[in-house]
């Protein structure tokens, strides 16, 4: 008789589930029924990393089924490719995420990184951003592109931490506070984040890759989402490196709601269903160009109000 387990999916491959009983702390392989593949949802994977799951389990291997999800909190999903309608959910159940970004070899995109704090806060993510390799940072220049970074996410409400895997720098007050926490990082391939894990817990040994000096982008190092459970409590899900982040289920009307810094001046606009783009008496537009809102910002907010909106109804 199958024996009824309740845990956590710490790895998905795709066809195979490591989940990890919440009562004896082993590791079971599982499989999916079926069911979980026909109800009609878009995502390319029904069941993913840090999903809370009913599992049977048999006598043999095979035999192991997670049979329920658990209702998540939330998810961290995005747009499978550019040219896909379906979407891929990164991890659920998630305390904060953090996106770790780097400004050079490879400089983090400020689109990449204000398309993945929109979809954090749409699907209600607190995010923390690491800013990684400091320690390549000291030649002059650096230091005041750092501040400029700085100013731009702390304005818009974001903590952003300094760290370095190289030098420790940071990463003692990192861990502390993972304790007794589910964290997800992410980021772009070749941004030191496998790097930065191995050295919040000690012995992982996860591989890590060199920067192409060509291209000046980092080699793919992790292959699927994975969940470990941290010395001093807490589990880290690491992430396989992102290259793009598409959006998901957000309306065009809905896009400013997730800019906070955009968000806090739109109820001083004239028309109370302002794009932003084009009206008379806008406060956002006006804050942007009296320095109170980054440029940067809202340049990413119009490039996703022009890839999103598809019959160009918030288009000037």
């Amino acid at each position: 008789m199958a024996e009824i387990i309740e845990g956590i999916v710490t790895k998905s491959t795709g066809s195979w589930y490591a989940v990890l009983d919440a009562a004896t702390g082993q590791t079971v392989r599982c499989r999916i029924r079926g069911v979980f593949r026909l109800r009609g949802s878009r995502t390319t994977n029904p069941v993913v990393v840090g999903d809370r799951v009913r599992a049977e389990v048999g006598d043999d291997e095979g035999d192991n089924v997670i049979v329920e999800i658990r209702p998540r909190t939330n998810y961290i999903i995005r747009r499978a490719s550019n040219l896909s309608r379906e979407s891929h959910i990164i991890a659920a159940n998630i305390d904060t995420a953090y996106l770790v970004v780097t400004l050079d070899r490879p400089a983090t995109s400020t689109e990449f990184i204000d398309r993945f704090l929109v979809t954090a806060e749409a699907y209600r993510i607190p995010v923390v951003i690491l800013l990684n390799k400091v320690d390549l940072l000291a030649d002059e220049g650096w230091p005041e592109a750092i501040d400029a970074f700085e100013q731009v996410y702390r304005s818009a409400g974001y903590e952003v931490l300094e760290v370095s895997a190289r030098s420790g720098q940071g990463v003692d007050a990192l861990r502390e506070r993972m304790r007794g926490r589910t964290s997800l990082f992410s980021g772009h391939s070749g941004v030191g984040k496998s790097t930065l894990v191995n050295a919040i817990q000690p012995g992982l040994g996860l591989k890590t890759g060199a920067i192409s000096d060509y291209h000046h982008k980092g080699k793919h190092t992790t292959t699927f989402s994975e969940i470990f459970p941290l010395t001093g409590g807490g589990l880290l899900i690491d992430t396989p490196g992102i290259k793009g982040f598409g959006l998901v289920d957000i309306a065009p009307e809905e896009l400013a709601r997730y800019f906070p810094d955009l968000f806090r001046r739109a109820s001083e606009c004239q028309y109370y269903n302002c794009t932003h783009t084009h009206e008379p008496n806008c406060a956002v537009m006006a804050a942007v160009a009296c320095g109170e809102v980054a440029e940067s910002r809202y340049v990413s907010y119009l490039k996703m109000l022009e890839d999103d909106d598809k019959d160009g109804k918030y288009r000037k």
